[in-house]
């Protein structure tokens, strides 16, 4: 596997590299973002609860440690925590609160994914930190918003896929087996989110170049996902019509999606009149395309079902591997439907440096998914492995918060640290 590694010199100057975040959000949206901005050179720094850390720390599985009996790393958390430094602060104490505040002066951007008012409680919201620090990029990233009816709810990717309208469309069709709605495989609001906040981090950072100001960031999983309808959405406001759930198949062209082969399944999608000439003729059957009950793509879509049943057999009659290496041929997109082994051995994946390698200090060589975005004046770099719980408290606080040796040995007798 070709491992995305660091650029040879170091004249590629990370985007970010001025920026420092400080990441108190937990599990997924928030960390997502914070990641993010690291990729970009951002120096990120992780608040976590003494003992325990981000919730995702404890849970399955895990990378396993070299040596039996130690402790190994949830593959959850390195998900999403990669390029950070990890401290650990109390800020349910008074002599953490001050930590975080001192911490927050200095800070670019502060990313939270506490419920509605549950920081200012500390007196840790955006309006307590801008008051000694008005360049401060403050990220609220909730359920609902810091306003409206629900904003004190916890919002969970599930719940929100069923409340935003995914799971009413993603699913099989009524009256066919396994129908209903369901929830996507990845928890794709979490993560769009998590996209959100960093590209309003962004957007903030530019904002203030112009202005000397930061601002308050209201991010809220539910807007998200009504943002991300797309034209699903503006399908219903155009026409009132409630889209229903048309299971793998491109509700508007046809033939798409799941189609079974001589071994498994196969993906197609015809996306357009002259496409699905070319697969007439390739299935031997030219005469569909001149048939008015097919011949475009809104009549194929109202007669999928007689249509699904002239072409089935014909796609049952040859392997998966075959009708990829045919479709592509004649300009149909398809494809295999792969598991994650596949996925990973796939050739396109590993050419395209998909997985990462980066050294950890108690597993050694690990393996991470990488960035997506390819700059050139600016590549992605992999420096810094998912870090230990506390694993740099005290080199943060002694150079950044300025305190001493004395002073951070007494806040971990106290158990702020």
């Amino acid at each position: 596997m070709n491992p995305i590694t660091p650029p040879a010199s170091d004249t590629a100057q990370a985007i970010l590299r001025d920026i420092r975040v400080l990441d108190m959000s937990r599990v997924l949206a928030g960390p997502w973002a914070a990641q993010l901005l690291a990729d970009f050179g951002a120096d990120v720094i992780k608040l976590e609860r003494p003992g325990v850390g981000d919730d995702s720390r404890s849970w399955e599985p895990s990378f396993a440690a070299p040596v039996a009996g130690e402790r190994g790393e949830s593959a959850y958390f390195c998900s999403a925590n990669r390029g950070k430094r990890s401290v650990t602060v109390d800020h349910g104490k008074p002599e953490g609160q001050a930590l975080v505040r001192q911490l927050a002066q200095s800070a670019d951007v502060l990313i939270e994914n506490y419920k509605v008012g549950t920081l200012a409680g500390y007196g840790l919201g955006y309006d307590d930190l801008a008051a000694t620090n008005p360049r401060l990029i403050y990220v609220s990233v909730t359920g609902f918003g810091q306003t409206g009816p629900y904003r004190h709810r916890p919002g969970y990717d599930t719940i929100i896929q069923a409340m935003g309208g995914m799971m009413s469309i993603t699913g099989e069709r009524d009256g066919q087996p396994g129908a209903g709605p369901q929830r996507a495989g990845l928890p794709v609001i979490d993560l769009m989110t998590g996209v959100y906040a960093a590209l309003g981090v962004m957007a903030a950072l530019r904002e203030r170049e112009r202005t000397g100001r930061g601002q308050h960031i209201d991010l809220a999983l539910l807007d998200v996902h009504v943002s991300i309808l797309s034209y699903f959405g503006m399908n219903y406001l155009a026409s009132g019509q409630v889209p229903a759930r048309t299971g793998v198949a491109n509700p508007v062209t046809y033939p798409s999606g799941t189609f079974a082969s001589a071994d498994g399944q196969v993906v197609l999608i015809t996306g357009n009149d002259a496409q699905f000439r070319r697969f007439a003729q390739l299935l031997g059957q030219p005469q569909l395309a001149d048939d008015e009950r097919f011949r475009t793509s809104g009549a194929r879509v109202r007669h999928r079902d007689i249509l699904h049943a002239l072409i089935a057999p014909a796609l049952r009659a040859r392997t998966s591997a075959d009708w990829v290496d045919a479709l592509e041929a004649i300009g149909v997109p398809c494809g295999p439907i792969n598991d994650f082994a596949a996925v990973m051995r796939d050739p396109q994946v590993r050419e395209r440096g998909l997985v990462a390698r980066v050294t950890h200090p108690t597993l050694g060589e690990i393996p991470l998914l990488g960035n997506p975005l390819r700059m050139s004046a600016a590549p992605m770099r992999y420096d810094v492995a998912p870090p230990l719980l506390g694993a740099d408290t005290d080199e943060v606080l002694r150079r950044e918060a300025g305190l001493s040796d004395t002073q951070i040995a007494r806040l971990r007798e106290l158990g702020v640290i």
